[in-house]
């Protein structure tokens, strides 16, 4: 599996929307200007991520998006699927598979148990715990 720039970017655009102080709006241009991200490509991103409850935005010239929900209920899975689609490796392990071998295969064992280890892994994982590292990060003693 492979988190394209869709997942990646979108993961880092909200991740800069959480560090705001909450409640602040905020534009794709001003995202785009500290993420070097193209003003473009967010505004495709923020649209699955808006019909997915992530985002919420509002128009004019105070405009802008704030995320949509409480940052301890977006996971970076919910980002993921919204972004990138199912996160399965391999048809077979979705529920409504028609592998006519899905009952005797040997392999599926396996795709199935990666697939529900990177779905709790990443289904763990909060916007808000992004925030906690980040602001650890930054009181961090580095050595070398």
């Amino acid at each position: 599996m492979r988190i394209s720039t869709k997942g990646r970017y979108s993961l880092e655009a909200l991740l800069y929307m959480a560090l705001l102080p909450q409640g602040e709006y905020t534009s794709t241009r001003s995202i785009a200007e500290k993420t070097g991200i193209s003003d473009g490509y967010l505004e495709q991103l923020f649209i699955p991520l808006r019909k997915a409850g992530i985002v919420q935005g509002i128009r004019g010239p105070q405009g802008g998006y704030l995320p949509g929900r409480p940052l301890e209920e977006i996971t970076v899975g919910d980002v993921l699927r919204a972004v990138e689609g199912p996160l399965e490796l391999v048809a077979c392990v979705n529920d409504n598979s028609t592998c006519p071998y899905k009952e005797t295969c040997i392999s599926i064992l396996t795709w199935s148990e990666l697939y529900h280890e990177i779905t709790e892994c990443v289904d763990a994982i909060s916007l808000g715990n992004l925030v906690e590292a980040y602001y650890a990060m930054d009181k961090m003693e580095y050595a070398i």
